[in-house]
């Protein structure tokens, strides 16, 4: 799905940019390493506020994605000189509001003219060189839990086609911009094989990357998947962003498909997400623990497959 370099070796780099993981680590000695990455995109939303949140959200949760704790953030604006300052206001006011929810030290950032606006974070964090979760690692025997519901792009493109609801794209907004950093820490205190947060590759797409690395295969419950208000119908009436049917193209070798399966849940599990929830596996044993624990912290819970011994496919889908 992404093919990258090999990097020049490094001892101390734990995590680099010759695999497929949500962000890099360093190890600095032998408690501390760090946690270093970046991501901006376009507006999701039409409200700045909303957008500065999400994509601020959006950028955090690498470092939740590798098990560690976000200290640092710099902002990264692409902004048009002509379109108004107060606009530009509203999203790093957003953004800004996020990083303090999340107990960050805002230390500043750059701005270039564009014209397209554009807006993230770079991040540093730290985390336990011995408890780094990476998006490999998944054994058999584990379930995986998704932290968040899906279906972001396929409202936010009924969004851009003016089909959208008002409390479905509430809903999405709300979902988007909430951290993962109660579901991260929550999950912590549990063993965690493999971890990463869904995002633009959809469910699936991050799903296979957990598998084929692990050299497993991962066993899909659709009807099992959490959906955002509204998300089944949009999808059902064709509001499919283009992202999803690139994801879908990618699987089609990728997946064994079971019989009777809904057509509309298998698309819905490819959906380009932003700033999705994490996707955990850990042993079944700690399964239903761990999803009582995040659920108590009002975090979205759900247990949508689970791992087992390499078959033909690293994915096998079944209603």
């Amino acid at each position: 799905m992404r093919h990258l370099p090999e990097a020049p070796y490094n001892e101390n780099v734990l995590v680099g940019f010759n695999t497929v993981d949500d962000a890099g680590v360093y190890k600095l000695d032998e408690k501390t390493a760090l946690i270093q990455t970046l991501d901006f995109f376009t507006p999701i939303v039409d409200d700045p506020y909303w957008y500065g949140q999400i994509a601020a959200a959006n950028s955090l949760s690498d470092v939740y994605a590798m098990g560690g704790r976000p200290l640092t953030a710099l902002n990264i604006v692409c902004f048009p000189c002509n379109s108004d300052l107060g606009i530009l206001g509203q999203i790093i006011k957003g953004g800004s509001e996020k990083v303090q929810e999340a107990g960050v030290a805002l230390l500043g950032g750059h701005t270039v003219q564009d014209d397209e606006p554009k807006y993230g974070l770079s991040v540093t964090g730290i985390v336990n060189p011995e408890k780094v979760w990476q998006n490999v690692g998944a054994k058999p025997g584990d379930k995986l839990i998704l932290t968040k519901p899906l279906g972001t792009g396929v409202i936010s493109t009924a969004l851009k086609k003016g089909a959208a609801g008002e409390e479905e794209v509430k809903a999405m907004t709300e979902s988007m911009a909430e951290l993962n950093k109660t579901a991260a820490e929550t999950a912590a205190e549990y063993t965690v094989h493999a971890c990463t947060d869904v995002t633009g590759f959809g469910f699936l797409g991050h799903l296979w990357e957990m598998a084929s690395g692990s050299g497993v295969t991962a066993h899909v419950y659709l009807s099992e998947l959490p959906l955002l208000p509204g998300a089944y119908d949009y999808a059902k009436k064709g509001y499919l962003p283009g992202g999803l049917v690139s994801n879908l193209s990618f699987l089609e070798d990728k997946v064994q498909m079971g019989q009777g399966l809904d057509s509309t849940l298998f698309e819905l599990a490819a959906d380009p997400q932003t700033s999705g929830g994490l996707l955990l596996a850990v042993p079944g044993k700690e399964a239903d623990s761990l999803v009582s624990a995040l659920k108590s912290e009002r975090v979205t819970a759900v247990v949508v497959g689970e791992i087992t011994e390499a078959k033909a496919k690293s994915l096998l889908v079944e209603g």
